[in-house]
């Protein structure tokens, strides 16, 4: 079994750079989304603004995979091919970003609203994004990965979501997938005590139904299994004593969408 890799400030540093690089090529990705444009076309954008800044596209033929972004619409949770699919007003877009820069990784989320959702999508991006927060305000020194887990599970469930069960956040750093898992539910208390040097990307995703999933046979997109619209946030956060270092950002996104709207 791989151990846990502990990094040094300094490798910290680089995973920001990284994780910052990521925030910041969704934000290109904030810029044009819209409807009628295929999701092909923001990958397009997000591989060449990577290659521009110095970065490899982390997720381009990782284990096979085609492309630089998983972008996924409405019913699919993860790991969606971008293609030719056209966006539509209404359309929930998780967009999935990682890079590889001076050797380390960042990796982050943002599920973008196409213009006039509906109330039951508005809530599961509100919660869902409620539950990342919950679940950073645990990644402390002396806490575990119980209870950044129990954070997601409980205030999404209470809310009437299903919590994925089957994928799950991670270690990251010299990898993009490294120990330890991080789950979307579990037990306050549980699991691996949390220490300073450890870097965790943390990723709820949550079905606005029930919590069961499909495989695809493409052998990596993943669906809600009632066709349910799904949402995924994921920020990669430095464990730090009293509050965490949050290595990602979503504010220069936000900043795009509020210049759009």
């Amino acid at each position: 079994m791989s151990k846990i890799h502990y990094k040094s400030l300094e490798e910290i540093e680089l995973i920001r750079e990284s994780s910052l690089l990521v925030s910041k090529t969704l934000a290109e990705v904030a810029k044009v989304i819209k409807p009628g444009i295929t999701t092909l076309s923001l990958d397009k954008l997000a591989h060449d603004f990577i290659r521009d800044n110095g970065a490899v596209p982390a997720f381009l033929n990782y284990g096979g995979f085609p492309n630089s972004l998983c972008i996924s619409p409405n019913e699919q949770v993860v790991h969606g091919f971008p293609n030719d699919y056209v966006i539509q007003e209404g359309d929930l877009i998780s967009v999935d970003c990682g890079v590889i820069k001076n050797n380390y990784f960042g990796d982050s989320a943002y599920t973008f609203s196409i213009g006039e959702t509906s109330e039951e999508q508005k809530k599961l991006v509100k919660v869902t994004q409620e539950c990342l927060a919950l679940a950073i305000e645990k990644a402390v020194v002396g806490m575990r990965i119980g209870d950044i887990a129990h954070a997601v599970q409980f205030h999404a469930e209470s809310n009437g979501f299903g919590v994925v069960r089957e994928l799950v956040g991670h270690g990251v750093g010299v990898k993009l997938h490294e120990k330890p898992e991080v789950p979307n539910y579990g037990k306050r208390g549980s699991g691996i005590k949390l220490e300073e040097g450890m870097v965790l990307a943390i990723e709820p995703m949550i079905n606005a139904g029930t919590a069961a999933v499909k495989f695809w046979s493409d052998g990596w997109t993943v669906t809600t299994k009632d066709n349910k619209p799904s949402a995924h946030f994921e920020h990669t956060v430095a464990i730090k004593k009293g509050k965490a270092d949050v290595l990602s950002t979503f504010s220069v996104i936000e900043e795009v969408l509020k210049e759009k709207s």
